[in-house]
This record gives C-alpha cells, sequence and structure tokens, in this order.
C-alpha cells in the first residue's frame, strides 16, 4: 500500500538504528501520550521503543537490502485522541 507524503530515511541492514515521530505540535495543551505503539512491515524489528515528552523513539533492525518498509506510530493521549503516522525505512548496504 502507498502513502502519499510520508517521510522517508534509510538503513543498511546489520544497524540498528532509532527514529522518532515527534507529535509535540499536534498535542494540545497539557495534553501528553498516555500510550503507543509501533508496528514495522514484516522483516524489520523494533528492538524498543518509548515516549519522552512529545516525542515517540523506536530503534529498528533488520530488513533485506533493496526492501522498503512502513512502519507506524500509532499514539493514544490523555485527551482520549488516537493517530497515526507513518515513515518509510529503506534498507541498502552502505
Amino acid at each position: 500500500m502507498a502513502f502519499p507524503y510520508v517521510p522517508s530515511f534509510i538503513k543498511d541492514p546489520q544497524a540498528v538504528l532509532d527514529f522518532n515521530w515527534d507529535w509535540s505540535a499536534w498535542l494540545g495543551e497539557g495534553e501528553t501520550i498516555t500510550d503507543k505503539t509501533v508496528s514495522p512491515d514484516a522483516g524489520l524489528s523494533v528492538n524498543s521503543s518509548s515516549i519522552e515528552g512529545g516525542v515517540v523513539s523506536a530503534w529498528l533492525s533488520g530488513g533485506v537490502a533493496g526492501a522498503n518498509y512502513i512502519v507506524a506510530c500509532t499514539i493514544t493521549t490523555s485527551a482520549g485522541r488516537t493517530e497515526t503516522r507513518r515513515i518509510q525505512v529503506g534498507v541498502c548496504p552502505r
């Protein structure tokens, strides 16, 4: 499935890198992120993820050289709002 306007990043198949979703400008005054889920396409792995202020960070590993993966970050806020943003991660050897 293609998603328009999805930010794209590149990683090596052996790399374990952090990727961030900054929700700060989207959150309302006093609103916080209470839960998050980071879901990559099959073949890419989430080693860990965390919430710090208005930013969700995820450490991603794996992937096959030449493949592109969509990674979705879904949050729930203290105001009961839920939203999903996606990034594309292309895997290529350096």
